[in-house]
């Protein structure tokens, strides 16, 4: 990505991590906001030295750059921005950009082969005037309906995961499209919805509904297809097992002492095992009763069973350090360093880089200017305006 200048009109979530993932590659990400900042600024608490978790964990390695589209001057720098860019991403409200003159087809038409990402609530079609919130995605897909247990009330997942989802697919669009442009020449618009990402996130859910007209509904922790697969009590605690196959429940069941478990009938084989579960669940219980939840994990774990505890955000962070996932990184230098998560991509040749922390509002507005102007260079300029 290095070379590849973004200009980011996009807030809160879906594009802003987008970028984040894209500027870790190496792309230069100019991060635009109105003289109020992006939203996440101010969504407190937690915070961190009176700023905004949530902002500063989405926002690494971008230059800010302050502008408010009521004044000309500085419009007339966005659309500058936008027509030196390789990639534009918005996320405004379908339609709501035509009137600065930053729509796609007023960009294409001063920067032909831009990649214009554009992130939408419900589509640009029907759905166009609803207002864009994870939330009310989780909602309308019926994500929630599947989430606690049955004799509860619907619940949203503990993060805006539809958001990230949403993220992560304008992140593959873009890199799609970029390699179309380097094959081809040509620019062209990549359109991502909440909604659509929703659906597809949604993968054996939605499935058996478009293929089997069959309707999902809440099961708690448990999985409508395989069992066990699911926290089970042990003799402190419950432990998760995911037995995704005869063999793993064969070893299991060696494990537990229970072998006998393996030749009945009622379990032998996978599709059995989900119609008794609630025969089968008491006789795991029975048996993992005699040891805690930690010497299981040891045990089975050894064995090759695939479990885990169930463990706060800490002890998470905490169990990838011990696993030498290396979590934790610093982006930026100095006095500026900040604690952040680590790109979950592993490159051989082209390892992500954190050279700076989440910018202040506005941080960077005159080097930018300075650039449209060329009379500075940005700290890592694309080829191609390097040799404009």
């Amino acid at each position: 990505m290095s070379g590849t200048i973004i200009a980011d009109f996009g807030r809160v979530l879906a594009g802003p991590y987008c970028t984040m993932l894209l500027a870790d590659m190496g792309a230069t990400v100019i991060k635009v906001e109105s003289p109020i900042g992006d939203e996440t600024r101010a969504w407190m608490p937690p915070e961190h030295e009176g700023k905004s978790t949530y902002y500063l964990s989405i926002n690494r390695n971008k230059l800010s750059i302050e502008l408010d589209f009521s004044d000309p001057g500085d419009l007339a720098t966005a659309r500058e921005l936008a027509a030196r860019a390789d990639v534009v991403i918005e996320n405004f409200k379908p339609g709501g950009l035509e009137k600065f003159g930053l729509d796609y087809q007023s960009v294409a038409a001063q920067n032909p082969d831009v990649i214009f990402t554009s992130i939408t609530g419900f589509g640009t079609a029907g759905g166009a005037s609803l207002p864009g919130y994870d939330l009310l995605v989780q909602a309308a897909s019926g994500l929630m309906s599947l989430t606690v247990a049955p004799e509860t009330e619907p619940f949203r997942a503990g993060v805006a995961v539809v958001d990230v989802f949403t993220g992560m697919h304008a992140c593959i669009g873009i890199l799609a499209a970029l390699n179309h442009r380097r094959v081809t020449g040509e620019g062209q618009r990549v359109e991502v919805n909440l909604m659509s990402s929703a659906l597809s996130g949604l993968v054996n859910q939605t499935g058996a509904y478009a293929i089997a007209g069959v309707v999902p509904t809440r099961m708690g922790n448990e999985h409508p297809s395989i069992y066990p697969y699911e926290p089970i009590a042990t003799g402190d605690g419950e432990i998760v097992l995911a037995i995704g196959n005869d063999r793993q429940f064969r070893v299991l069941c060696r494990e537990l002492g229970t072998p006998e478990l393996v030749e009945d009938p009622r379990f032998a084989f996978a599709p059995d095992r989900s119609r008794n579960r609630l025969d089968l669940r008491p006789l795991l219980e029975a048996a993992l009763s005699h040891a805690t939840a930690t010497e299981w994990f040891e045990r089975l774990t050894a064995a090759g069973i695939p479990c885990a505890p169930i463990q706060d955000v800490a002890a998470g962070v905490q169990f990838a350090e011990r696993i030498g996932l290396d979590p934790i990184i610093q982006a930026g230098s100095g006095d500026d360093s900040l604690s952040g998560i680590r790109n979950p991509i592993t490159f051989s040749q082209t390892p992500a880089t954190y050279d700076k922390a989440p910018p202040e509002l506005g941080a960077d507005t005159e080097l930018v200017r300075r650039w449209l102007a060329g009379s500075s260079p940005l700290a890592s300029i694309s080829a191609k305006e390097a040799t404009a």
